[in-house]
């Protein structure tokens, strides 16, 4: 009796630690967004200790890809359990991870050519002031990391290379480099591109194309910013990643490359992202 009687007692002990270790994960966020004239839905992960504590954490901004929304990286990508585990194992420091929704009619993180879109200013104008203002987020650039599988991968390059004064860290998944010379941006546009002057279509395409900003934005700021790229060598957008790898090593920008056997699937990046919040993790700590 006494035996049965001490394992209960240090299963009742026990269980709170355990339930204290679990982070959760609020779905269906919303803000109005002016720039956007909509309602934006966003899902928010807040680590085991965000309810007991008072400190603030750093940020990692997760960014689905196309076809998905802020759901995706929650129901397919397992964040809760995947990130829960890499806590506990001292693999990952505590972190809020905010995914907001870039689908809908219109879909994608940058602005469009036309103005018509214009994600990208709502993102770093509405979305990021608000979240750092609603959650107990350490609002600076070495606690603020982006990464995102994808057209989310192309987010990541277009956020860390448009603004390196913002994030510590980006980690691009099977990226979207976006166009790889400026005649995919004319097919891409068909009968529209006639409307557009060559100069606004040669700055659009630099300004968008990971591939060409790895050539000419500087040296400086590109190793402002810890680089983690990730692509299957089965994945169909490989080409684009090599080719900013590429880049990256002739200009001596210090970054990560992997490439593993996978192609663009959810296994794929489930097996991803405990690196990912290993890498970003690292570019939290003091050393």
């Amino acid at each position: 009796m006494m035996q049965r009687a001490a394992l209960l007692l240090a299963s009742l002990l026990i269980a709170p630690a355990l339930f204290a270790q679990t982070g959760r994960v609020l779905e269906n966020l919303t803000m109005t967004s002016e720039i956007l004239g909509q309602e934006r839905h966003y899902a928010v992960y807040l680590p085991p200790d965000y309810e007991t504590s008072e400190r603030e954490y750093p940020v990692l901004y997760l960014l689905h890809g196309g076809g998905d929304d802020h759901t995706g990286w929650v129901q397919f990508g397992e964040v809760l359990h995947i990130t829960d585990q890499a806590i506990r194992a001292g693999k990952a420091t505590p972190m809020v991870i905010v995914m907001p929704d870039a689908s809908g009619e219109r879909r994608g993180y940058t602005n469009d050519i036309q103005g018509d879109w214009r994600y990208e200013d709502h993102f770093f104008e509405e979305f990021i002031p608000l979240v750092e203002r609603t959650w107990r987020i350490r609002g600076a650039k070495r606690y603020r990391a982006v990464a995102g599988l994808s057209m989310g991968g192309h987010g990541s390059f277009m956020y860390a290379m448009h603004r390196p004064d913002l994030f510590a860290s980006a980690a691009p998944l099977s990226a979207a480099t976006g166009f790889l010379t400026l005649d995919d941006l004319r097919r891409r546009l068909g009968d529209q591109a006639a409307s557009f002057d060559e100069s606004v279509l040669q700055a659009y395409f630099e300004r968008h194309s990971a591939t060409s900003m790895a050539q000419w934005l500087s040296e400086e700021s590109l190793n402002s910013v810890r680089w983690y790229i990730d692509c299957g060598d089965d994945d169909f957008l490989y080409e684009g990643n090599a080719l900013v790898h590429i880049a990256f090593r002739k200009r001596n920008v210090r970054h990560e490359f992997r490439i593993r056997d996978g192609g663009h699937t959810w296994t794929y990046w489930r097996e991803s992202l405990p690196e990912v919040l290993r890498f970003v993790s690292e570019g939290f700590h003091q050393y």
